[in-house]
């Protein structure tokens, strides 16, 4: 019996071992900013920081953005200066 289970865990490990959903190769994302040199971050620019910004007013996160950490920080100080010249809402009504 013991030996029943571990054939079936080699023979379903070496069958399928290039797919497995739970663990799907993921594309490493590029950073808007980095990808696009002409592209300068403006806090004047709402259009521009609404990408960076869900519904409900909040700064996503790296893993959302895709940016690279220099630029999440120039992305998180330019929504905090357009929330402080009233360009961008602190939140969703």
């Amino acid at each position: 019996m013991a030996d029943n289970k571990k054939n079936k865990r080699n023979n379903r490990n070496n069958a399928d071992s290039d797919y497995n959903p739970k663990f799907r190769k993921m594309r490493k994302k590029v950073c808007p900013l980095c990808a696009d040199k002409n592209l300068v971050l403006d806090y004047k620019n709402a259009d521009q920081i609404k990408k960076f910004v869900n519904d409900k007013g909040k700064i996503l996160p790296r893993r959302a953005t895709g940016a690279c950490a220099k630029h999440q920080r120039d992305i998180t100080l330019a929504v905090k200066r357009a929330r402080q010249i009233a360009v961008l809402p602190y939140t969703a009504e």
